[in-house]
């Protein structure tokens, strides 16, 4: 169940908010959207003074027994906001039909999400998907050994195998790989195959240059090209080894190849 239908299930009276124009700058673009009972709020529309009066509005709405209603926000001073645009907001009860709308909605966001391998449980592992789960990314933590899967605590997928380069290879196109496991040899291995699979966003592998140098001579012997490949990882590490020093480093890179396919859904 996703966090949106686990919501609705317990919110009998529920408004939808929707930006449906913006003009200038705003917070959040049209399509934008979040969900207000008199108790709790699902989502947001950019957060801000614009955000409690779009609240405020909404519970007005449930209490008069309104079905609908708009607003038309200058975001300015007058509102103690300076983003300098104007936004317009749909308020709107929802019924059964846009309930089971909304949840269709919220299921399709997240099967788009790209997917992030981080093919490695251990500490460096771990902490990049303890950073993972907070953004709009299907994270999948990869390894062989459960008990370092089982020292996660994220709220991430796992997947215990002994052959993650099956997983390398039947990975969506368009999918992220981040390369740490405890062996240079299976590093060597799941590289290559993300590599030669020519549709990854980002393949990076943890190590140094000599390691990168090592891999090039080994894919090489191969027949194959260590092209693409991102050797060291967390390039503005600056010496700093602790392993959410590199994480977050790390997770900077992968979402900035991901670019626009990590944008946080509308809702």
């Amino acid at each position: 169940m996703s966090a949106l239908a686990a919501y609705l299930a317990v919110q009998p009276e529920v408004i939808r908010v929707r930006i449906v124009r913006v003009r200038g700058s705003s917070p959040r673009d049209e399509g934008a959207e979040m969900f207000v009972s008199q108790s709790a709020v699902h989502g947001t529309i950019g957060g801000g003074q614009l955000e409690y009066m779009a609240i405020d509005e909404a519970r007005a709405l449930l209490i008069r027994g309104a079905p609908c209603g708009e607003m038309d926000v200058p975001l300015g001073p007058e509102i103690g906001q300076c983003c300098g645009g104007r936004v317009e907001i749909a308020l709107v009860r929802m019924d059964d039909v846009m309930r089971a709308e909304a949840i269709k909605a919220e299921d399709a966001a997240q099967d788009a999400r790209p997917h992030l391998y981080i093919l490695g449980a251990g500490h460096v592992g771990r902490a990049l998907a303890d950073l993972a789960q907070h953004l709009p990314l299907r994270t999948v933590l990869v390894d062989g050994r459960a008990a370092e899967l089982g020292l996660c605590d994220a709220e991430v997928e796992t997947a215990l195998t002994p052959l993650p380069e099956a997983l390398v290879r039947d990975a969506p196109a368009g999918s992220a790989f981040v390369i740490l496991t405890h062996d240079h040899a299976l590093d060597f291995l799941l590289a290559a195959e993300a590599l030669g699979c020519g549709d990854g966003a980002y393949v990076g592998m943890i190590g140094s240059a000599t390691k990168r140098a090592s891999f090039t001579s080994w894919t090489r012997a191969r027949g194959g090209s260590a092209a693409g490949l991102i050797c060291p990882i967390g390039a503005g590490q600056s010496g700093d080894k602790r392993p959410e020093m590199i994480a977050a480093l790390v997770l900077g890179e992968v979402v900035a190849a991901l670019g626009a396919k990590v944008a946080v859904p509308a809702r």
